[in-house]
């Protein structure tokens, strides 16, 4: 028998939003790459993957600054960091990942409960379902701006079940990277993680199922 995430039993799905939704890591990795030019530090792609991948940017800056020695402050390396982001939304939203808004208005369709939990900012998830036409499947959106505690910990999946009124045993959390899958496993949820090429690197043993794209995942446990 297949091992399947999605049962009878499961009413809510609750999608990471970076790397999951949106083809976003490549943006994050230029950008971290021009914050630290001036410092002399060059940050390879596989140490980004790495380290950094799924991780928030106020962890992302304390790792850097350790790693690298750098003389700026934690604060300003976040602080720039959301600068940047913020003005690259303003000109548009992120990619979406191959066959997410399909996979959000099916699971919608479907009866699922949909909402986003991303250790990403509220603004990139509104963007996105802004600018695809996707905020009417989501019932609510928990960003980094909502917790104490950003994924790894499973503070921001715990918010999004006591949002909605679910238990874990009802929800699946869908994931790209170790860090998500961790969040996840510790809100005792079962995960699906479709790996990136950014994030294939990671220790995904603790999943429930790993898939190859948001469609074979779509086909074999939603349709």
């Amino acid at each position: 028998m297949v091992k399947k995430a999605v049962t009878a039993n499961t009413s809510t799905l609750l999608f990471d939003h970076d790397g999951t939704l949106i083809n976003s890591e490549a943006v994050h990795y230029k950008l971290w790459c021009e914050i630290l030019l001036p410092y002399g530090v060059s940050l390879s792609e596989s140490l980004y993957c790495d380290m950094m991948a799924g991780v928030p940017v106020k962890q992302n800056a304390i790792d850097l600054k350790n790693h690298f020695d750098i003389s700026a402050s934690t604060l300003a390396l976040e602080n720039e960091k959301h600068e940047k982001v913020e003005a690259f939304l303003k000109e548009q939203p992120f990619p979406l990942m191959p066959y997410a808004a399909e996979t959000i208005k099916a699971c919608h369709e479907k009866g699922y409960t949909l909402a986003i939990v991303t250790g990403g900012s509220k603004l990139s998830v509104e963007k996105t379902l802004d600018g695809y036409g996707l905020r009417e499947y989501i019932s609510t959106v928990v960003a980094v701006e909502d917790v104490t505690r950003s994924k790894p910990d499973p503070e921001s999946y715990q918010l999004a079940m006591e949002k909605l009124g679910v238990a874990a045993s009802a929800c699946v959390a869908i994931e790209d990277t170790m860090h998500g899958l961790q969040s996840a496993v510790a809100a005792k949820l079962d995960c699906v993680v479709i790996p990136t090429a950014q994030t294939a690197n990671h220790d995904l043993g603790l999943a429930t199922v790993s898939y190859g794209s948001l469609q074979h995942w779509l086909e074999a446990e939603v349709l």
